[in-house]
């Protein structure tokens, strides 16, 4: 249950840093692959705190609730994944020297 907590703490500072990070850069192409980055971590997160709570509490509610944030955070970290892969790309395109 520590090592939830643990990776529960890491993916909010990392979702927390790369939505800070958004508001430094000017790039939309780097702002939305930023986001998308953010997105991952967040995802993360609702994964990580579902099976924290699950094993904490193990009831049917608990469960139902878990199973919940399982998916909507396997979507965000799907969509979130596919998101960063194609605005890396066309970052690669844009920039072909660096």
């Amino acid at each position: 249950m520590f090592i939830f907590a643990i990776l529960i703490m890491i993916s909010i500072v990392m979702y927390v840093y790369y939505k800070v990070a958004i508001l430094k850069t000017k790039d939309k192409l780097s702002q939305k692959y930023i986001n998308a980055k953010s997105r991952i971590f967040l995802g993360a997160f609702l994964i990580f705190f579902g099976i924290n709570q699950y094993i904490a509490y193990q009831t049917k509610l608990t469960l139902f609730i878990s199973i919940v944030f399982l998916i909507l955070g396997s979507l965000q970290t799907i969509d979130g994944f596919k998101e960063a892969k194609h605005y890396r790309n066309e970052w690669k395109r844009l920039n072909p020297d660096s």
